[in-house]
C-alpha cells in the first residue's frame, strides 16, 4: 500500500470510529429522551474531520518531522472543527452537542492509542482545558463518556 493510501486509510478509520460512537451515544440520547440531540449528533458525524483531507492538515497533519508545519496544522484542525475546544476558544463556550462529539472523538482516539478514555478526562484533558472534577462541564462530559462506554464485566 503506498503511502497516499495508507494515510487515507488511517483517516478513514478514525472517522469511522467516531461516527460509529456518536451513532452510539445517539442512540442513548435518544433513550434518555433528547432526540434532538442525538439527531444533531449523529448529522455532525458525517462531517466530522473531513478538513483532514485538504490543505496543510493534509500534508503535514501527520508530518511530525516538521514541526513547525506540523503544529500549523494542528492549530488549523482545532479552530476549524467544531468539536476542539479552540474552535470556540474554550470548552465552557462550547454547545453541548460538540462536546459529546469531542467525546466520542477522544473515545476513538483512546481505542486507537490502546489508552484510557477516563484517564485523558481525568489528567490531560482536565489540564488542556482548564476545568476539574468538580465543574459541570466535567460532569457532563462524564454522562456522555457513561452512556458511551461499554459496562465493566462482572464477577457472577
Amino acid at each position: 500500500m503506498n503511502g497516499t493510501l495508507q494515510k487515507i486509510t488511517a483517516i478513514w478509520r478514525h472517522i469511522e470510529e467516531v461516527q460509529k460512537n456518536c451513532f452510539l451515544l445517539g442512540e442513548k440520547l435518544d433513550d434518555c429522551g433528547e432526540p434532538d440531540m442525538a439527531r444533531q449528533l449523529i448529522m455532525n458525524s458525517l462531517v466530522h474531520d473531513q478538513s483532514k483531507f485538504m490543505g496543510i492538515e493534509w500534508e503535514y497533519l501527520s508530518d511530525t518531522d516538521n514541526d513547525e508545519m506540523h503544529k500549523l496544522a494542528v492549530h488549523q484542525h482545532n479552530t476549524t472543527n467544531a468539536h476542539h475546544p479552540e474552535y470556540w476558544r474554550g470548552i465552557a463556550n462550547m454547545p453541548s452537542v460538540y462536546r459529546c462529539e469531542m467525546v466520542c472523538d477522544w473515545k476513538a482516539r483512546s481505542s486507537e492509542f490502546g489508552s484510557s478514555l477516563k484517564e485523558w478526562i481525568d489528567g490531560p484533558a482536565a489540564e488542556r482545558y482548564g476545568f476539574t472534577k468538580r465543574d459541570k462541564i466535567y460532569r457532563e462530559i462524564m454522562r456522555y463518556t457513561n452512556l458511551l462506554l461499554e459496562k465493566p464485566f462482572t464477577q457472577s
